[in-house]
């Protein structure tokens, strides 16, 4: 009898597999067996949206096979009632400023230090207001290999000559990193409670595409997926506007026929800007989660939509509305509607674009809002 050969080593493993089976086969086969590396997430960012999918993210990746169970979230380090608000959430599993009610899984762990939140991470997950980003730091950060990152952050910055996508900013200051971007109708607070909603991932490369749909779907959260990056996070950045003329709707006590028009010009001309701006956006993009179903649900709830509602009220300037009504969180809607005239002035396109322009003009420039309807 030939003796015994040694146990094989997980590399050896995958080099016997692979001449026999091919790589992508050989790798599955490993990972299901535990020995390929499985994915590490982090999540930048602790709001509202920010802690809504991080209980998401946590419960379902106490199921996942192929990634870590514990999920790190960068926090803001706030003082609440004399505390630091990591300590609160690590405590209470429960962000009591931005969340307030709603439970994390015990394996989110909050982080003041955006360094080690990141550490060995192969997923980031961006959620903070577009106007935080920070890049300085990411950049030095020791992440895993081939690390992946998507943005949930439903803002855009505008250039004299374009918008520019934040899936754009951050792919570019992180290296030419892969960048997705998951956009839908998704209030924070309902998607926490658990309420049955969609979601939609815009991405650019497949393998991205199935690892993202896999890390956030849960059947209260079910998430498609669309190969039209632009497309996604156009439809989630310029919904906010539409919300602005929404809501002066609603301030003024117009019903909801004059509602439905506002929704039908601001998809129109939503899709026409992406359109015009990027190449290869799809007609579909507008029929998903992202599209149609994400701007119904912001014209209808949001808070772009109550801001504007108080704003045609009388109830003070956008500074005011905002500290009073949005506890410490920011209003996109009012820099996104800004900077996007800046783009169709530039250009000399307001005429092409009379509902956002009209929103400008009221928000900005003194306008009654009745003439929201003025079109």
């Amino acid at each position: 009898l030939l003796p015994l050969s040694p146990p094989m080593s997980a590399r050896g493993m995958l080099l016997f597999v692979t001449c026999i089976l091919g790589s992508s086969v050989a790798t599955q086969l490993l990972s299901l067996r535990g020995g390929a590396k499985k994915e590490k997430v982090a999540i930048i960012g602790s709001g509202n949206w920010g802690s809504a999918i991080a209980k998401v993210v946590g419960r379902n990746l106490l199921n996942l096979d192929g990634f870590e169970k514990e999920v790190r979230m960068w926090v803001y380090q706030e003082q609440v009632d004399g505390k630091n608000l990591t300590e609160i959430i690590n405590e209470k599993h429960e962000n009591v400023k931005y969340l307030k009610g709603h439970k994390f899984t015990d394996n989110v762990v909050a982080d003041p230090n955006i360094m080690s939140a990141v550490e060995g991470a192969t997923l980031l997950i961006f959620v903070t207001p577009h106007q935080f980003l920070k890049f300085d730091q990411l950049r030095e950060a020791s992440l895993g290999p081939d690390c992946k990152a998507i943005s949930l952050i439903k803002g855009i910055e505008f250039e004299e000559g374009g918008p520019r996508l934040i899936s754009n900013i951050i792919k570019d200051s992180m290296g030419g990193m892969d960048t997705s971007v998951l956009m839908g109708a998704n209030v924070a607070n309902e998607v926490a409670a658990d309420q049955f909603c969609e979601s939609t991932v815009g991405f650019s490369s497949d393998d991205a595409g199935a690892v993202w749909q896999t890390l956030f779907d849960c059947p209260t959260f079910r998430v498609g997926k669309i190969k039209d990056v632009s497309g996604v996070e156009l439809c989630g950045a310029l919904k906010n506007i539409v919300a602005l003329g929404a809501g002066f709707c609603d301030g003024l006590g117009y019903g909801g026929n004059t509602k439905a028009a506002i929704i039908r010009i601001g998809l129109k001309e939503t899709a026409k800007f992406a359109k015009l701006f990027y190449k290869g956006v799809l007609d579909e993009t507008f029929m998903e989660s992202c599209g149609l179903a994400d701007l119904v649900t912001t014209c209808f709830g949001g808070r772009n939509r109550a801001c504007a509602e108080a704003f045609a009220k009388g109830e003070g300037s956008w500074d005011d509305i905002e500290k009073a009504k949005l506890n410490g969180q920011k209003l996109q809607g009012t820099i996104t509607a800004k900077d996007v005239m800046t783009v169709l002035k530039h250009k000399k396109l307001e005429a092409d674009f009379p509902l956002f322009t009209r929103i400008h003009e009221i928000a900005f420039e003194g306008k009654d809002p009745k003439a929201i309807v003025e079109l």
